[in-house]
């Protein structure tokens, strides 16, 4: 049967997820039921400006995003994706009605990769993909509650809106379980008092310090360090700190979760011996999904590349195990060598002071593992600069440091985030120390 964007309806996608899914179980994926809605081009500009959340809070930077796209779209400067889908359980995801059928089917199987992933991949496992959808509905009402209170408003939510969305991502980017303040000063008694056994004895008036140890996870800070806070403030740290928890492991997993669908969408496809009239534009859709990007990374491109190395070279069996096991960048250190960073034309670029740009380092045999080291500077959490909480003054002021790894940052944003930081951080100055141009430099 020929099909087109005007002939198709329901049963048909019905029709081919079901065989979709029964093709993907045969091979052993294991992913949430997926709930498929079909939107148009308007509403998927919306799901996207919000994230593909459903039931996601307001605030003037999603309208804001909401705009701009659909501008570019209109003007014919930007497309839209070809698949959104929520890691929720079950799963969300979008269907524009713009899309030709045999899109639609691809988008359903990569759908399906995608779930699978979000199911079984350890980064993910602390999402709560159960409630997800309910935790985000309930946060937004209560957020709407704060705008419309006439003691709070709609400006003050947003102004402190604004300052947690500009640190939203200083969290514990590891996943290492968060240890209380409370235990961490017992933590720091037993180890005094072991001191002591051995006849050391150390300031105990130290632990008088109201921070103890460094902490990576500046909104888990703010819940627990934080003073004078209302209770409104409170919720929203919590909303956003929640949500940030999230989203990171989608920004950990970029390459392996786009490389995992990519490669499965392209494996049942070919499965479903579809006719020529959808196999050939299935064929050239893949292709300019999985093509490389000039002067970028095209996290569809290296991940499908992975998977397919991965399957060629230890089975499928091996796939599985790295779906289940590995981040971005570990995938990267263990699986990419040098034939491969010469395969995929990778290649390192420094961008002066006045603009230009230049390569630096090509994939050859003395400096593939330094494009190696710099495309895992640009990956996941490592395009995010780290910044963690040194320490709280006796005075109140909040000192923070930035984690230099070689690159300075941007002065006028690092400015911004101090600033933020000052409106939420309610007892004193905030300093951030970092290096710019080999130099210490306090913000």
């Amino acid at each position: 049967m020929s099909y087109d964007r005007t002939t198709y309806g329901i049963e048909d996608l019905k029709e081919f997820d079901d065989k979709i899914c029964e093709i993907a179980k045969g091979y052993g994926l294991d992913w949430y039921p997926i709930n498929y809605e079909i939107c148009d081009y308007y509403e998927m500009i919306g799901h996207m400006a919000y994230h593909g959340m459903p039931s996601h809070y307001n605030h003037w930077s999603y309208g804001k995003s909401f705009e701009r796209t659909h501008f570019m779209y209109n003007m014919g400067q930007s497309g839209l994706p070809y698949e959104l889908i929520i890691n929720s359980n079950p799963s969300i995801a979008y269907l524009m009605l713009q899309n030709d059928f045999y899109l639609q089917v691809l988008i359903m199987a990569h759908c399906v990769g995608h779930s699978d992933f979000f199911k079984n991949n350890r980064c993910f496992a602390d999402t709560d993909s159960e409630t997800i959808v309910s935790k985000m509905r309930n946060a937004k009402r209560r957020i709407q509650e704060y705008s419309e209170d006439p003691n709070i408003g709609l400006e003050k939510v947003e102004s402190f809106l604004d300052s947690l969305h500009a640190v939203r991502f200083q969290t514990e980017r590891y996943g290492m379980p968060r240890k209380s303040k409370k235990a961490i000063k017992q933590e720091e008694i037993d180890r005094f008092n072991k001191y002591k056994e051995k006849g050391i004895v150390l300031d105990y008036s130290v632990l008088n310090k109201r921070l103890l140890k460094r902490d990576h996870d500046l909104l888990s800070f703010l819940l627990e360090y934080g003073r004078g806070y209302e209770k409104w403030e409170l919720d929203l740290i919590e909303i956003v700190k929640d949500e940030s928890h999230y989203f990171m492991p989608q920004i950990k997993t970029k390459i392996l979760n786009e490389g995992w669908a990519s490669f499965w969408h392209y494996k049942i496809l070919h499965d479903l011996s579809l006719t020529d009239d959808m196999h050939v534009p299935f064929l050239k859709m893949h292709n300019a999904v999985v093509r490389p990007h000039i002067g970028g990374v095209n996290p569809y491109h290296v991940g499908f590349y992975i998977f397919q190395k991965l399957e060629k070279e230890f089975g499928l069996e091996k796939c599985f195990e790295v779906r289940e096991t590995h981040d971005d960048v570990a995938a990267i250190r263990l699986f990419l060598d040098e034939d491969d960073f010469r395969e995929l034309n990778m290649f390192s670029y420094r961008r002066e002071k006045n603009g230009d740009v230049f390569i630096s380092e090509v994939s050859d045999h003395d400096d593939w593992k330094t494009v190696r080291d710099d495309m895992i500077k640009n990956t996941g959490v490592n395009t995010i600069p780290h910044i963690f909480v040194d320490r709280i003054e006796s005075s109140g002021e909040l000192v923070l440091k930035h984690e230099h790894d070689g690159r300075d940052l941007d002065l006028d944003y690092a400015d911004n985030v101090v600033e933020h930081v000052r409106k939420i951080w309610k007892e004193g100055e905030v300093k951030l120390f970092t290096i710019i141009e080999n130099d210490v430099w306090e913000i």
